[in-house]
């Protein structure tokens, strides 16, 4: 029976990470350790992790290192066949590593096993917002890097034998390290390492990535959060962009530029939610020269997030004006 290794950073959780562990605890499928990382978190996540006392929990604590660098701390410590990410905020449904063992292990060239995700949001309660990759199946660098189809950290169950395979070493704190995801592009506010390590994955290895057509995960959106920085998250796609060209310059001179419209277009869908038209016609112009093509690819949405931002950016001057206040003639 497969073990699954279960990896649960933890930094400034205190309010989430008790219903984190309660998720994982509360799985149909039993056998797993779960490796909670503290990465020098400064409120009382420790505490509250401490309540657990299910002999399967080892607590790892460490200086700060980000969300890369308690990854690859947690992979470390791992002895599972099979390691699950797990962010201190989300939840998984009793089901999900149940579903992906099975699907791992009757897949054996599958590398990365991936779900749908549902968002929830701070109180826990559902959005009805989905994140449901266009594709699950037949998946390449290219897919990988203009689509993120895993999503988000928490949605994917990985072979052992995948971080193996992609391990480098480094001496970035001081001693020489196994890692997998490369701490060197850490953002402080916002977080791309784990694409960069799926593109990876599918360019260097010979590891499939599959998804499986059920929301196992739910994805917590709170406005603190890495998810609510979308332009210091689109500076951390452009540093993944650069570091895959220096050793993959065919591969992205074929999608260097399709991937670059995908993500200013999710980027201003995040911007018009914030209210910020004019930057988010300033992006979505930027998308149109990189690939134009996206509007016949997917015309809908594409239509629609740029109607979204040009009428926000219309409404915007008008707002000012309403919004000024009255100049006293007396």
């Amino acid at each position: 029976m497969k073990k699954v290794s279960v990896i649960i950073p933890v930094y400034n959780a205190e309010k989430y990470v008790a219903a984190t562990i309660e998720s994982v605890l509360s799985q149909t499928y039993e056998n797993l350790e779960i490796v909670i990382v503290d990465d020098g978190s400064p409120d009382n996540s420790i505490e509250v992790c401490k309540r657990f006392k299910d002999s399967r929990i080892k607590i790892i604590r460490q200086q700060n290192r980000g969300l890369p660098g308690a990854r690859n701390t947690g992979i470390r410590h791992a002895s599972g066949d099979y390691v699950a990410f797990l962010d201190a905020d989300d939840i998984w449904l009793p089901e999900k590593l149940e579903k992906h063992v099975e699907h791992l292990n009757n897949s054996p060239t599958v590398g990365i096993s991936f779900c749908y995700s549902a968002f929830i949001n701070e109180k826990g309660n559902y959005t009805g917002l989905y994140q449901k990759p266009r594709k699950l199946y037949d998946i390449t660098p290219s897919y990988v890097l203009c689509r993120n189809p895993v999503g988000n950290g928490s949605a994917a169950v990985i072979r052992r034998e995948v971080f193996e395979d992609i391990k480098f070493q480094d001496d970035l704190h001081g001693t020489v390290e196994d890692y997998y995801f490369d701490e060197r592009l850490r953002h402080m506010k916002a977080d791309a390492t784990d694409i960069e390590c799926w593109l990876r994955i599918s360019i260097q290895t010979h590891w499939r990535h599959e998804g499986i057509p059920e929301a196992l995960t739910l994805y917590r959106v709170n406005s603190g959060g890495l998810s609510a920085n979308a332009l210091k998250q689109l500076e951390a796609l452009e540093k993944v962009v650069e570091k895959t060209r220096s050793y993959a310059p065919d591969i992205m001179a074929n999608c260097e530029k399709v991937a670059r419209a995908y993500h200013l277009r999710y980027t201003v869908r995040r911007l018009v939610t914030m209210g910020d038209g004019v930057t988010a016609v300033k992006l979505f112009n930027q998308a149109l020269a990189n690939h134009s093509g996206i509007l016949l690819e997917e015309p809908g949405k594409t239509v629609l997030t740029g109607s979204a931002a040009y009428v926000l950016w219309l409404l915007s001057p008008l707002k000012s004006v309403i919004s000024k206040p009255a100049v006293s003639r007396s």
